[in-house]
């Protein structure tokens, strides 16, 4: 089995490698091919790959390219994690829109389309370069916005699936505090990448007992305070929001908070400095303990999981990806993509039925995807008129004058990234 990770070069990266070594049973890879076009940073990355494996005793051979053809050929499976622009593109999705009052963010908001328009096409050239070499190998994406990426791969015919490691988080913390197996936790998890909730925490199947309550009422506080919201909000709501709902659910009370201390962005870029030091020190052979605080936590075990579910029998039956809807959330259209439960195998992903969502759910998930329609067409299509009604139709913005100062300082802050400016 060969596998392709686009975006190997990236700091992440320790975590996937640890992950496949670990999990080597479950997806027995022969050759991984990591790509990136930063030589430097994947000379760093794959010494200590290749390390890791070494000391976990994984057979398999880790080699690297910068040459996107040459790396994705005859693979089966391809990962693609990377950044358009890196942590400074980043960082201005996090600090221009503050300057109108909106959130900054690099997945949601206009920092969000801001990413996806810098994104789609690089990704969609890349889809196709695979599709050239290997029409039958999988695409796995775990680059942001993973929603909007995802249904631009779909809508262009490729076998792609989205990945986000938010559900698995969630499962592991639930896991803990029930003081069970993770296998043994299964979620309700439904909505869209990064605007999901769990309606369900179920012990030992998809059928199984509903212990949500249970975990709310033994352990509403620290549930709440992971996800830096009210207590009383959590248990009004009777349900686990994703993390990312605070940018909603407490839109101005953030934009004062990040206004008062640097970026996400510039915590980050100073945290893979150090682990690229780190990565380079020949007696290192596992991921440092850094590695947990520069986020994505789990991400090996989802991808492992997948893979090996899409390419044979080895992952779990069920998953929590994203994919087409096709009739799962009947208020969407059926090439709306949605994160929720599905069946993952050789065919790819079909999404378990879902109950009717509570208006306070289905209003946002309807509204979001509304946006990331909009989103989308500009991402694909180009234009300041485009970009403009995606932020106007975007729910933390929906001001006209909001719209019009942010698609202003989007196109200046990404000409260098978009075509069309």
């Amino acid at each position: 089995m060969k596998l392709a990770v686009v975006g190997g070069g990236s700091t992440y990266t320790p975590e996937l490698i640890d992950g496949f070594a670990r999990l080597r049973d479950t997806l027995p890879i022969e050759e991984l091919v990591l790509v990136d076009p930063a030589a430097d940073r994947l000379e760093l990355v794959s010494g200590l790959a290749r390390r890791i494996f070494a000391k976990q005793d994984h057979a398999g051979k880790i080699t690297t390219t910068t040459d996107i053809d040459a790396g994705v050929a005859d693979a089966d499976a391809v990962l693609l994690q990377l950044r358009v622009g890196g942590q400074a593109a980043r960082n201005q999705d996090e600090t221009w829109p503050l300057e109108c009052g909106c959130v900054g963010q690099e997945t949601t908001g206009a920092g969000g389309l801001a990413k996806a328009l810098r994104t789609v096409p690089v990704v969609l050239d890349i889809a196709e370069r695979v599709r050239r070499t290997n029409p039958d190998a999988w695409i796995i994406d775990f680059t942001n916005p993973v929603g909007i990426v995802t249904r631009a791969l779909l809508q262009a015919g490729h076998k792609a699936v989205g990945l986000c490691n938010v559900a698995i988080g969630f499962q592991r913390k639930f896991a803990r505090l029930l003081e069970v197996e993770p296998g043994q936790v299964h979620l309700d998890h439904v909505g869209l990448n990064h605007l999901s909730w769990e309606l369900g925490v179920r012990l030992g199947g998809p059928d199984g007992e509903n212990v949500l309550p249970k975990l709310l009422a033994e352990h509403g506080d620290a549930i709440a305070d992971d996800l830096r919201m009210p207590r009383k909000l959590v248990d009004r709501l009777g349900v686990v929001p994703s993390y990312y709902l605070r940018y909603f659910y407490a839109h101005d009370e953030v934009v004062k908070e990040l206004g008062t201390k640097p970026s996400r962005a510039a915590e980050v870029a100073a945290m893979e400095k150090e682990l690229l030091e780190m990565y380079g020190d020949p007696a290192l052979d596992e991921k440092p303990e850094l590695l947990a605080k520069r986020g994505g936590a789990f991400y090996s075990e989802a991808a492992v999981d997948l893979a090996a579910s899409l390419l044979g029998d080895g992952g779990s039956p069920v998953q929590v990806v994203n994919t087409y809807n096709n009739g799962t959330l009947p208020f969407l259209p059926d090439d709306a993509v949605i994160e929720v439960q599905a069946r993952v195998g050789r065919d790819g992903a079909t999404p378990l039925a879902v109950p009717a969502l509570d208006p306070l759910y289905a209003g946002l998930i309807a509204n979001v995807t509304a946006y990331e329609d909009l989103a989308l067409e500009a991402a694909l299509r180009g234009g300041r008129d485009r970009v403009f009604k995606a932020l106007l139709a975007h729910p933390l913005i929906g001001q006209y004058d909001y719209a019009e100062g942010l698609t202003d300082r989007l196109i200046a802050h990404n000409r260098e990234h978009l075509a069309w400016a």
